[in-house]
């Protein structure tokens, strides 16, 4: 079983011996906005979300809980949630990937000496995105939390290390490389906590989960749960557990996650990669010794979809937009930027906000329908250039997953704008796959890396059908557009 909790959802899966999804249920999560740029869920939401989409896995399979071998764990990155050591309870609103409550904080620290060994130790660009400046926000202006953490009687964790403590009844405290390496607390070459950015950032030691293999036996689940105790066999963030679901195994290989956000993963082995294009070098999820990727991060992509759906009330549903796409041969020069809390690779720009650009009185809902989607494929070109130049290698395909990777508008424009095979597997649900890969390996359940490798299989290849000239000229109204958002 996997447990994949999600910005948005929480959802359990169960696959079988060949890797084929055989049940899934999913559980909304609300996101609160309590003042702007802040993003806010309620951790106790996020624990009742995950295991009722278990119970409710559970009561649709025919041996219940007990025909389940192991259960992995995948989760949203970053999202930050402390709570109470004796009584299990949050101590504020666990503050979401997204939040730039302490961009003001992040860019001082970025002005200061510090800044190049953070970097360097990390591997990651600093910024209100991890967990670090998160947690110290937390310890700041919760009354008495910063005593009760040095003294023990707190306790960090990411949404995985939350939900596997809650799983155990607080038995277990522990996250994986790949989530510990988003936190900024993270020396990304030895795999441990480091003092020197622990004291940076005023977070006590006591505070932080025990650092484990992505695919690891940690722990069981409390029978109170469940009727059964079950192994809880595999740990990794959403977007490694994506990577390690397409089977991205060997360096070179990449995918990109279309979800609330965009991530797009190239993976190098065994070698920490260095960017020089604002890219950020993370641990990838493995079975045994230490491998890295390097890592694009899109704040806002399917986001912006719902902004349409929720907010804008111009579309009925995420489906419409591509219809809506589709019904017109262009956008009329008409450009959306999704800024809506600054913008993530390559630019790092927090100050960015939203905008649509080219607007005339012909502009109309399928214009904007198409400058949403467009702008997504145009982010991901962004990192796909700057993944080429760090890595001196062209991309010959990318492998999507993730809800929005559903839209053949969108995938086919991505081809056109990329001017690069798109390839989207049988089975798009692949955080939620590579979760239970890496459960099944620690157990047993499956054999190897090659055989999973046999397990992916192609559902679409999109294939570019775009000019040379049509490509670039679109690219650089995209170009001129990013400017205007970043600087007026």
């Amino acid at each position: 079983m996997s447990l994949d909790e999600g910005t948005t959802s929480a959802r359990a899966a169960l696959y079988d011996e060949q890797g084929r999804r055989t049940l899934m249920e999913s559980v909304p999560i609300e996101c609160r906005y309590p003042h702007p740029g802040w993003v806010e869920q309620d951790a106790e939401e996020i624990w009742r979300a995950q295991i009722e989409a278990v119970l409710r896995v559970v009561a649709r399979e025919s041996g219940g809980a007990r025909s389940i071998t192991a259960i992995g764990v995948t989760n949203q990155r970053e999202t930050t949630i402390v709570w109470d050591r004796k009584t299990g309870k949050p101590v504020a609103p666990a503050i979401v990937w997204q939040c730039r409550r302490t961009a003001a904080y992040c860019n001082e620290l970025a002005a200061t000496p510090m800044a190049p060994r953070i970097a360097q130790k990390t591997g990651l660009v600093i910024d209100a995105y991890f967990s670090g400046s998160k947690i110290r926000w937390i310890l700041e202006n919760v009354p008495d939390a910063r005593r009760k953490a040095r003294d023990g009687e707190l306790l960090f964790g990411n949404v995985d290390s939350w939900l596997i403590w809650r799983l155990t009844n607080g038995a277990v405290h522990v996250t994986d490389y790949s989530n510990a390496s988003r936190t900024m607390l993270m020396d990304l070459e030895s795999g441990e906590w480091e003092e020197e950015l622990l004291d940076t950032f005023g977070v006590p030691r006591a505070m932080l989960p025990r650092i484990v293999p992505s695919s690891f036996v940690v722990g069981v689940t409390a029978a109170e749960h469940l009727g059964v105790e079950i192994p809880i066999a595999g740990i990794a963030g959403d977007q490694q557990a994506a990577l390690f679901g397409q089977a991205c195994f060997r360096p070179g290989l990449s995918k990109n996650t279309y979800g609330t956000g965009c991530f797009a993963l190239m993976h190098t082995g065994a070698r920490r990669p260095v960017s020089k294009h604002k890219l950020l070098a993370t641990r990838a999820a493995s079975t045994s010794e230490a491998e890295f990727a390097v890592e694009g991060s899109i704040f806002i992509a399917g986001a912006a979809i719902q902004w349409l759906r929720d907010k804008l009330g111009i579309i009925a549903s995420a489906a419409e937009s591509g219809e809506l796409a589709g019904a017109v041969e262009g956008t009329g020069g008409v450009y959306f930027v999704p800024a809506f809390v600054g913008l993530g690779a390559p630019h790092w720009d927090s100050n960015a906000r939203g905008m649509l650009t080219g607007l005339t009185a012909a502009t109309g809902r399928a214009e904007i329908a198409r400058a949403a989607l467009e702008g997504i494929a145009y982010q991901t070109r962004e990192l796909v250039e700057a993944m080429e130049a760090d890595s001196g290698e062209s991309l010959k395909e990318l492998r999507v997953d993730g809800g929005a990777a559903a839209s053949d508008f969108l995938m086919q424009f991505q081809a056109d704008i990329l001017g690069k095979r798109i390839v989207r597997p049988a089975d798009s649900e692949t955080t939620a796959l590579g979760a239970a890969y890496l459960a099944g390996l620690a157990v047993g359940f499956f054999k190897g890396l090659g055989e999973l490798e046999e397990f992916w299989r192609v559902q679409r290849v999109y294939e570019p059908a775009m000019g040379e000239q049509q490509r670039e000229d679109l690219f650089a109204g995209w170009k001129t557009a990013v400017k205007r958002c970043r600087f007026g």
